[in-house]
């Protein structure tokens, strides 16, 4: 399942940006311990955006990188003097709940990625949030509310922001995939095979991306992660009522 997902779900944000690490947080939190699915979330999403950059590296706006990966650094820094223990329904919430920015009228927030002061607070925020809930999508896609940055460059840009979230997982998380016990709930091996789905997944969302329309590319990533926002909203409800 953990194969399957990755590879799916990395289709989905080849094509998109975003949703698939949303819909892959949401199935490792669901089958497996909280602590070892943000681990492990990170790790796979980390390869896969990596590869998304590689295949889209020419579209990299790279200006826009430095300050969010400073704003990145010092959340990492905070959260790591922060004692939280992250719990199943926290992780629910947080992909149920992220969705509703996607939603807020354009003139409440106007972003610009390519702004250094936008750029910094996005990059801190949203890895903060990455390393509560798992993934930070929505946040980083607040970033290109007003950019003139075309789709190709949302895509890749923003794989390398998200990378930098993974890579805060990896550094909190990370040693817990070491454990015995981890290794017991997900070998190596299917660690190493799901990060192969994930490139695969991640080349077929490429391709798929160069056959839409700028029109559509906008459109539809909005209705898609509130779907799956719904989703996992419904499903915290239920952990909180049991």
């Amino acid at each position: 399942m953990i194969i399957v997902a990755a590879f799916l779900t990395s289709i989905l944000s080849g094509v998109f940006g975003m949703a698939g690490g949303l819909v892959f947080m949401g199935v490792l939190a669901w089958i497996i311990p909280v602590t070892t699915a943000l681990a492990l979330h990170g790790v796979i999403q980390f390869a896969s955006n990596a590869w998304r950059v590689l295949l889209h590296r020419k579209h990299v706006a790279w200006p826009v990188l430095l300050w969010f990966a400073i704003g990145a650094v010092t959340a990492i820094g905070f959260f790591s003097l922060v004692v939280f223990t992250p719990t199943k329904f926290y992780v629910f919430l947080g992909l149920g709940l992220m969705p509703i920015l996607v939603w807020l009228p354009e003139r409440w927030l106007s972003l610009d990625a390519t702004h250094r002061g936008h750029a910094l607070g996005g990059g801190f925020v949203s890895t903060g949030i990455a390393l509560v809930s798992g993934v930070s999508g929505p946040v980083t896609d607040l970033l290109f509310i007003h950019t003139k940055l075309n789709r190709h460059q949302v895509v890749a840009t923003k794989a390398v922001m998200q990378a930098m979230g993974h890579a805060a997982k990896i550094l909190v998380y990370g040693a817990l995939l070491l454990s015995a016990e981890a290794r017991q709930i997900v070998p190596l091996p299917v660690t190493a095979v799901a990060i192969i789905a994930s490139m695969a997944g991640i080349m077929v969302g490429g391709t798929i991306l160069d056959r839409i329309s700028e029109a559509h590319f906008r459109a539809s990533r909005r209705w898609i992660v509130t779907i799956i926002g719904a989703a996992f909203l419904f499903q915290a409800v239920q952990i909180a009522a049991a």
